[in-house]
């Protein structure tokens, strides 16, 4: 039986990783006269990598990183006036509007007619609480968890604390290093919906001969892959 769906957040049913790059390009500008822009892009990745287990996901732990790179590559002598521009570029996405993604408002509401509907996500606590309710899909979800990683233990706990397990549970989401194989390993469905940007730290291969992964090309047929899991499974 599948009882639960879980949809990730940021790039699932809302743009996030274009504002990212927006503000990536902002800094690389801000820092022109320091480093060559393929440079900069590899000292910021580099440094997000390494700040991942101080800072965690998000928009403060990209902001610092971006502060640090810019002292690095400026041999600790950019100005006051960089670091207060970076500042201000981080305030600015922490107040960006929510632009939903095609299909997400009908996927969700379709799907919470009859499952326990959650959104699983990473990312800065306030900032994921600020989108669910500006969405204006909280109220279609069951739960909302904001996770530090997500690990198929993560998964488990999750299902089990808002339905009925993780074997009868699905994750739907942009990323399959974060969204789909954790999943699958917990030992629920895994559906891949890919956005046209994708963060470096979050490519993975998909999965080979893997009866419970799924790709779709947006959120528009996710319904009816569920109805025909459902169908397929005896669920």
């Amino acid at each position: 039986m599948l009882t639960t769906i879980g949809f990730d957040a940021d790039d699932t049913l809302w743009q996030n990783e274009s504002f990212f790059r927006l503000t990536q390009d902002r800094f690389t500008d801000l820092l022109s006269d320091h480093a060559e822009t393929n440079h900069l892009h590899d000292r910021l990745l580099a440094a997000e990598r390494r700040n991942l287990g101080h800072y965690g996901f998000g928009i403060k732990g990209f902001t610092l990183s971006m502060i640090e790179t810019a002292i690095e590559v400026t041999e600790g002598r950019v100005p006051a006036s960089v670091i207060s521009e970076i500042l201000a570029a981080g305030r600015e996405m922490l107040r960006h509007p929510v632009d939903l993604l095609p299909h997400a408002r009908a996927a969700v509401e379709a799907l919470a007619a009859e499952f326990k509907v959650l959104v699983i996500t990473k990312g800065d606590l306030l900032d994921q609480e600020r989108k669910v309710a500006q969405s204006g899909l909280g109220d279609l979800f069951h739960g909302v968890e904001i996770v530090s990683d997500k690990t198929p233990e993560v998964y488990r706990r999750i299902f089990a604390r808002h339905g009925t397990g993780a074997s009868q549970a699905m994750m739907v989401g942009n990323s399959l290093k974060s969204d789909v194989l954790p999943a699958i390993a917990a030992g629920g469905w895994g559906v891949h919906v890919p956005h046209g940007i994708t963060w470096a730290l979050e490519h993975a291969e998909p999965p080979q001969a893997e009866p419970r992964f799924h790709s779709l090309p947006s959120l528009e047929t996710l319904p009816d892959l569920v109805v025909q899991i459902k169908a397929t499974h005896n669920l």
